[in-house]
Order: C-alpha cells, then sequence, then structure tokens
C-alpha cells in the first residue's frame, strides 16, 4: 500500500510542560529504566508515533528490552503499539523484526493467564498482515478449548476476522465453529459464535438452528437477540421459510428479556400481516410500555405502536386493544400521557367509545385536588380536551361527559378550566338537545367560579342561550347571589364605619320571585350570620371581581342583563312583570354618542371640549400641540426617512424625532445578507448648525438579522439642516476592505422650530429697521384668491398674522399684511406680505406680489424664504 492508503489512526494530542523527549533519552530508558520508567517511555513512543513521528531506531529496542517483560500494563501498552506501528517496509514487505513479534505473541496465547490470551487474541482481530497471523493459527485454534469462556470467546471472534480477511489461513472455519456450537455452554461463547455462523455460512446457522429451535426460550437473551437477527435475515432473502420460523418468533415474544421482546416483536410484523400476529406484536409492546420504568424507552415503543396504527390492516386489531394501550396512563411522564390518549383517540371506534370514555372520567376524577405532581394540571388539560373531542366525533357520549367537566369550571387552574369552557361553548352550540342540561348545570357551579376570565365567559354563555323565563329568572337569581348586599358601595362603607360586624357574614338564600306584582324588581331570601373561620371575609365572586377593579367583567355583566332582559320583554307580556316606569328618565348621555379621545382629535375639532389640565401640563412640558400633531393622520409613520434602497446589502429606515433642542434619530439597520456583518458601524456628519452628540458604536448582525441604533443631533438655532453619512462594515471571514453604504439626505425641517407668537405694532416695526438680513421671495402661485394665498402661507410657515381681520376684510385687489414667529431658542422672525390680483388679466388670474423675510441671523431668513418657496411648489403642482 501507498502512503497514502494506510489506515488512518486517531490524532491525541497530549500538552508537555517541557519539550517533547528525544529519541535517545527514550532509548535510554526503555533499555536502563525500571518497569516504571519503562512504561512511562512506551507511553511517549505511543503518542508521538501517533501523532506523526516515525522512531523506527526504537523497534528493536523495545523487542529486546520491553517485549519479554510480564507486567500487564506494560503488555496492554504493546498491543496498543504493535496496532500503530509500521510493520511493512516502503516496499511492502514485512519487516525482520515482526518475526520476533510473532513468536512473542505465540508465547502470549500460550500463556496460563486467561487475560493475557484473550486481550492478545483481541488484538489479532485488528491485524492486516498475513505473514504474522500464519504461524500464530494453531495456537488460535487451540484456544477455543481453552477452560476459561473469556478466552475462548475471542478466540471466536479471532477465526471470525482472520476467516472474513484471509480465508486462506483457516478454510475450515465455518465447520469448526459449527462443532465448537454444538458442544459449547457458556451464553456469549455462543452467541459469537451463531453470529459469525450467520455471516460466514448461513446454511450452517440454519442447520444448528433447527436442531435446537424448541429450547430457543431457554438461551441467553445475547443469544436470542442473535437469532432473531437470522430469523429476519432468512425470511426477507427468502419468504418461503416464514413458516418454519414464525413459531420461534411468537416464543421469543415470551421471553424474560425486553430487547429480545421488542425486536422479535418488530420482527413478527415484518414477517406476518395476519390479525393474530399484529395482535400479539401490539400487546408485546403495551406489555413492554407497562412494565419498563424508563420512559425515553416507553416512548420509542409507543412510537413503534403509532406505526402500527398508520397501517390501515392494522389498525382494525389494534382498535380492539384501545383499553389494553389506556393502561400505559398510569405513567406519570406527560409526555407518554400525552401520546398515549392521542393514540386512543386516533383508535377509538363507536364501539368502545362507551368504555374510552369511561376511564377518561376516572383519570379526570383521579386529578381532582391532586398537585403531588407538578404535571397534574396539565394532564387534566389533555383529558379534558380528549373528552371534548371524543364527544364531537360521538355526539350520543356528550351528555355523560358534561356534567363530569362541568365541575371544573371552578377549578383554580385556569387553563384546564378555559379548556372546559371552550368544550362547553362548542357543546350548546352543536347540541340544541342538551342546552337545557348545559345551562342548569352550568347555574349550579357558577358561583363557584374563581377565575375572572371563566366567570365572564360563563356569563356570556348564559346570556347566549338561556332562552325560557324560568332559565333566565334563574340566572337573574344566581347573578344576585353573586354580587352580594346592594348597593356595593354603601354597604361596604357600613362595614368600614362598623354598622355591619365584620365577624358575622351575612349570606343571601336562593330567591324565590324576580319580580313583583306592582313590577318592581325584589328578591325573597333568607339571611342567616356565621361567623367566618378565615381572618378575612368571604366575598361573593363578582362582588370580589369588582372590587378589586376588574371592570372588564362588569361589562360582561351588563351586556348579559341587557341580553336576557330584552329576551324576558319579549317572553312575558305583561306590562308590570316587564318593569316599565311611568315617569320618564332624563338622559344625560346616549347609548352611541362619541366618545372624544384628546389624543385623536385635531385641534380644529377640540373647541372648548379639551381636557384643559391636559394641555396644561403639555404646555409645561414643552410639547404645545399643533394641528398637525392632534391629527390621528400625523402617525410616526410620517416621519419615517429611507436612508438606503431595498436592494442595498443593509437596508436602513430612520425616525426622526425633534425635540426643542436636539435631535433623536432612531435608525433600524436590516442584514439583507446571508453574511454576519461585523463592526457595523452608522457614520453621521452634519451639515448647519447641529452637532453629533456621540458615536454610535458597533455592532454585529447576523445573517438577515435587525437592529436598532440611536443618534443624538444637538440643535443651536433655527434653521435648516441636513444629516448625512454612510453604514460600514466588515464581512466575517471576508480578506477585501470594509463595506460601504452611502446613507440618504436627512433634512430637518425648520417648522419644527418655529411657533406662532404675537408682538405689538411698535415692538414689529423697530425689529424690522434693526433685523440686517433680509429675504426677498416673489409669489408663484396658481391660486387666484388673496386672502386663501394668505391662509397658505400662515399653514406653512407656522407665522401669525398681525394684521387684524377687519384690515384684511372686504376686496380691493390687493393686500398688506405683516407676519410674526418666534423660534424655540427666542429668535425672531418677521415677513411683510405684498400681494395683488392683476384684474386686467381676468378673474381666473394667479396672485402675484412679494414676501419680504427679516430675521437676525442669515440661515433663519433664508430657511423660512426656502420654506416658502417649497410651499408655492407644491400648490403649484
Amino acid at each position: 500500500m501507498t502512503a497514502a492508503e494506510n489506515v488512518c489512526y486517531t490524532l491525541i494530542n497530549v500538552p508537555m510542560d517541557s519539550e517533547p523527549p528525544s529519541e535517545i533519552s527514550l532509548k535510554n530508558d526503555l533499555e536502563k529504566g525500571d518497569v516504571k520508567s519503562k512504561t512511562e517511555a512506551l507511553k511517549k513512543v505511543i503518542i508521538m508515533i501517533l501523532n506523526g513521528e516515525k522512531l523506527p531506531g526504537l523497534l528493536m529496542t523495545i523487542i529486546r528490552f520491553v517485549l519479554p517483560l510480564q507486567d500487564h500494563t506494560i503488555k496492554k501498552l504493546l498491543l496498543v503499539f504493535w496496532e500503530i506501528v509500521p510493520k511493512t517496509t516502503p516496499d511492502g514487505r514485512l519487516l525482520h523484526e515482526m518475526i520476533l513479534v510473532c513468536d512473542a505473541y505465540r508465547k502470549d496465547l500460550q500463556h496460563p493467564n486467561e487475560f493475557i490470551r484473550g486481550s492478545t487474541l483481541r488484538f489479532l482481530c485488528k491485524l492486516k498482515e498475513a505473514e504474522l497471523l500464519e504461524p500464530l493459527m494453531p495456537a488460535i485454534r487451540a484456544c477455543l478449548e481453552h477452560r476459561h469462556s473469556y478466552v475462548r470467546r475471542n478466540a471466536v471472534l479471532a477465526i471470525y476476522t482472520i476467516y472474513r480477511n484471509f480465508e486462506h489461513l483457516i478454510p475450515d472455519a465455518p465447520e469448526l465453529i459449527h462443532d465448537f456450537l454444538v458442544n459449547e455452554k457458556d451464553a456469549s461463547c455462543k452467541r459469537n459464535a451463531f453470529m459469525m455462523l450467520i455471516h460466514a455460512d448461513q446454511d450452517r446457522a440454519l442447520d444448528y438452528l433447527s436442531t435446537c429451535i424448541d429450547q430457543v426460550q431457554t438461551f441467553g437473551d445475547i443469544l436470542q437477540l442473535v437469532i432473531v437477527e437470522l430469523i429476519y435475515k432468512v425470511c426477507h432473502a427468502n419468504p418461503s421459510e416464514r413458516a418454519r420460523f414464525i413459531r420461534c418468533i411468537y416464543n421469543l415474544l415470551q421471553s424474560s428479556s425486553p430487547a429480545v421482546k421488542y425486536e422479535a416483536a418488530g420482527t413478527l410484523v415484518t414477517l406476518s400481516s395476519a390479525p393474530t400476529a399484529i395482535k400479539a406484536a401490539a400487546q408485546c409492546y403495551i406489555d413492554l410500555i407497562i412494565k419498563e420504568s424508563d420512559n425515553n424507552v416507553k416512548l420509542i415503543v409507543l412510537d413503534r405502536l403509532i406505526e402500527l396504527k398508520e397501517h390501515p390492516a392494522h389498525e382494525r386489531v389494534l382498535q380492539d386493544l384501545v383499553m389494553d394501550i389506556l393502561r400505559v396512563l398510569s405513567t406519570p411522564d406527560l409526555e407518554v400521557r400525552k401520546k398515549t390518549l392521542q393514540l386512543a383517540l386516533d383508535l377509538v371506534s363507536s364501539r368502545n367509545v362507551e368504555e374510552l370514555v369511561i376511564v377518561l372520567k376516572k383519570e379526570v376524577i383521579k386529578t381532582n385536588n391532586v398537585s403531588e405532581h407538578e404535571d397534574t394540571d396539565k394532564y387534566r388539560q389533555l383529558l379534558v380536551r380528549t373528552l371534548h373531542s371524543c364527544s364531537v366525533r360521538f355526539p350520543d357520549m356528550a351528555a355523560n361527559v358534561i356534567p363530569v367537566l362541568m365541575e371544573f369550571l371552578s377549578d383554580n387552574n385556569e387553563a384546564a378550566a378555559a379548556d372546559v369552557l371552550e368544550f362547553v361553548r362548542e357543546a350548546i352550540q352543536r347540541f340544541d338537545n342538551l342546552r337545557m342540561l348545559i345551562v342548569e348545570k352550568m347555574l349550579e357551579v357558577f358561583h363557584a367560579i374563581k377565575s375572572v376570565k371563566i366567570y365572564r365567559g360563563a356569563l356570556w354563555i348564559l346570556g347566549e342561550y338561556c332562552s325560557t323565563k324560568e332559565d333566565i329568572q334563574s340566572v337573574m337569581t344566581e347573578i344576585r347571589r353573586s354580587l352580594g348586599e346592594i348597593p356595593i358601595v354603601e354597604s361596604e362603607i357600613k362595614k368600614e364605619a362598623g354598622e355591619l360586624k365584620p365577624e358575622e357574614e351575612i349570606t343571601v338564600g336562593p330567591v324565590q320571585k324576580l319580580v313583583t306584582e306592582m313590577g318592581t324588581y325584589a328578591t325573597q331570601s333568607a339571611l342567616s350570620s356565621s361567623r367566618p373561620t378565615k381572618k378575612e371575609e368571604d366575598r361573593p365572586p363578582l362582588r370580589g371581581f369588582l372590587l378589586d377593579g376588574d371592570f372588564f367583567v362588569a361589562a360582561s355583566l351588563a351586556t348579559t342583563l341587557t341580553k336576557i332582559a330584552l329576551r324576558y320583554v319579549a317572553l312575558v307580556q305583561e306590562k308590570k312583570k316587564q318593569n316599565k316606569e311611568s315617569e320618564k328618565r332624563n338622559v344625560t348621555v346616549q347609548p352611541d354618542d362619541p366618545i372624544s379621545f384628546m389624543q385623536l382629535t385635531a385641534k380644529n375639532e377640540m373647541n372648548c371640549k379639551e381636557d384643559q389640565f391636559q394641555l396644561s401640563l403639555l404646555a409645561a412640558m414643552g410639547n404645545t400641540q399643533r394641528k398637525e400633531a392632534a391629527d390621528p393622520l400625523a402617525s410616526k409613520l410620517n416621519k419615517v426617512t429611507q436612508l438606503t434602497g431595498f436592494s442595498d446589502p443593509v437596508y436602513a429606515e430612520a425616525y426622526v424625532h425633534v425635540n426643542q433642542y436636539d435631535i433623536v434619530l432612531d435608525v433600524l439597520v436590516v442584514n439583507q445578507t446571508s453574511d454576519t456583518l461585523q463592526n457595523c458601524t452608522l457614520e453621521l456628519a452634519t451639515l448647519g448648525d447641529l452637532k453629533l452628540v456621540e458615536k454610535p458604536s458597533p455592532l454585529t448582525l447576523a445573517p438577515h438579522d435587525f437592529a436598532n441604533i440611536k443618534a443624538n443631533v444637538k440643535v443651536a438655532s433655527t434653521e435648516n439642516g441636513i444629516i448625512f453619512g454612510n453604514i460600514v462594515y466588515d464581512v466575517s471571514g471576508a480578506a477585501s476592505d470594509r463595506n460601504c453604504v452611502v446613507l440618504s439626505d436627512i433634512h430637518i425641517d425648520i417648522m419644527d422650530y418655529i411657533q406662532p407668537a404675537t408682538c405689538t405694532d411698535a415692538e414689529f416695526r423697530q425689529m424690522w429697521a434693526e433685523f440686517e438680513w433680509e429675504n426677498k421671495v416673489t409669489v408663484n402661485t396658481n391660486m387666484v384668491d388673496l386672502n386663501d394665498y394668505l391662509q397658505h402661507i400662515l399653514k406653512s410657515t407656522n407665522m401669525k398674522c398681525l394684521t387684524p381681520e377687519k384690515a384684511l376684510s372686504g376686496y380691493c385687489g390687493f393686500m398688506a399684511a405683516n407676519l410674526y414667529a418666534r423660534s424655540i431658542f427666542g429668535e425672531d422672525a418677521l415677513a411683510n406680505v405684498s400681494i395683488e390680483k392683476p384684474i386686467h388679466q381676468g378673474p381666473d388670474a394667479a396672485v402675484t406680489g412679494h414676501i419680504r423675510i427679516r430675521a437676525k441671523s442669515q440661515g433663519m431668513a433664508l430657511s423660512l424664504g426656502d420654506k416658502i418657496n417649497l410651499s408655492q411648489k407644491k400648490t403649484s403642482i
């Protein structure tokens, strides 16, 4: 063989504190050292060879000074050494030194210690050189007759390996092993020998099996497993042999070994599709699940049962075993129970559904008030859902299931109660004949419900499906009982004041009548007082929910009462019982009046209805609402700016939130590639009187991951600003330079800082004279009305018109108005609008004129002018 074709051994990295030992020092330790030194040196030699070192000079040293030693540790290490050391020259010939090794191992095969013999035989299984094995064959054959089973079973393995690799060395191996097998008594030796015959000479293996097929049950489990393997192979290769061995498989189903039973059942299913065979295999699986304590084994065998069920021909057989399968429910593991219930539900039929329901009802009752296991509540949920499914598939069973499950509406476990409620809701809708039963049971447990969510659901069911006069009165009675003494507030105040003794609990008995002859609501009940054993008084459930502040249930109660009241009015035609009072009450608020939410109301709609306290609070915080901000359409989405394209490797968009003196950029960065982006950094720069507070820190983005990066920009003055930049990143594993994605510019709107303001005419003229920066904007619009144009300018610039309304009223063909605004930084902005309507050009002529803007700073004047020009272009489209 070439060097590339040599066997690849495992490389072991052993860290050493010092330099690797030299060949000379190892040779010295192997020659002159004591047993301990030789052992350590031999270990180092083995590790060095495993890591690729050659060390050819040590071979003869080890043969001379180490091989003759009788120390057991040395002998074990030598077995490893001879396995890995090169045994041939580069041209493929066996080394002469190996003859000495061969002689040493021939002596070990005749050693009086059985463990040395056995380990040597195991080593010979790994040798691939026929020249080394040939002189050892007589000694190997002799080991078959050794008194110790350890030697004999390893001798069988050695003969099997040699026969498989070099048949010419021992051509009579099958016959030899067959004779050995007939006379052998040890189970492990018989197993090895039988396994060899299966692979080397199957006919001989079958001959042996046919002679002892009636005694298979008495064999050890390891031999039984090999026999099952043989029968499986033979029957698949030659189906006519099935009848010969099928009874043997049946017998192995009764084996004391779970592994043998499992393999035999699997083999039986593949060999025969007869109902008796399938039933026997399935019963074997069920016994394994019940008797085996390991949950993993239970799940594996359950999967085999599920596979059986998937076969249409086998499903009918398994249907008769549903009750046996349910015995698995005695297992406390939730996953096993879950699979068992699902399997039983899939197999249940009209023939055995009644028995299934009885078992499940018993299991449900067992879980009641049992909390020794943490999965009890989840198991109860599984049972409820299974009973639910049974009732849906077999409606005749619903009447038996409902009374048992309804008790669990009062369960402390809200999840189980919610499952029951879902089942009840579906049942009362599906089964008209059971509605009276369901309503009756619901009223029985209504007072004991502990969860507010379940209480709301029960209220809805009662309000939706109570259709008779008696049911409606019963619902009213239960609701009255759940409320306790009313009015609630007054009775609670009296109790706090001591007028009602807290140590005495007043309970209300069943109400006899709902409506009196006079047409008013009244209750007739027996009052009894008792001293509660608890420190705190037990409140009726609905009263407790309301006092705890759960007003959602109050809304549900109001809806339910409205439904049943309207239904009662339709059923009972007597006016007195309908209770329509003669005096009319003044309606303060109509039921369909709109509710005004300040956050959703535009400023022009608020007039005097706004919450003055809320407005003053917002003003104090500097968040004075403008018309645009109060508009429901002005959501955050309107302030989202797309920074990169959808096809860029990194997609980015920014939500620009403008505060008084700073701008917060919330940038969403999405990695659209399948690579991990490292050192992904948002690099920003500003143009104008803006200043970046801090540089955002870099981050790492997984493939298709996203992250949010926040950046703060300080604002120093009122002028249009621009934020620009890019995103840079490294691709993990790539050798190229950093990648860069250029971002679109973010324009900061000056209108976020300008607010309408007022000043006197004298102050306006003084500022007009003092301010040195002026920007003259020519009117360029398609508007034809002077006043409409003025209002448009006011809306676009957030400025306030100082010219009184009466001075602007009327129509004379031209208009002049003074505008004023102030920024949040205290900068003033003045504007004079001079516009006219050229009458000689006809009634459709557009407004013309100029707008002169003056401000203390150049940026303010230019930015306002840009804003006016931009708004004019928009209106001219």
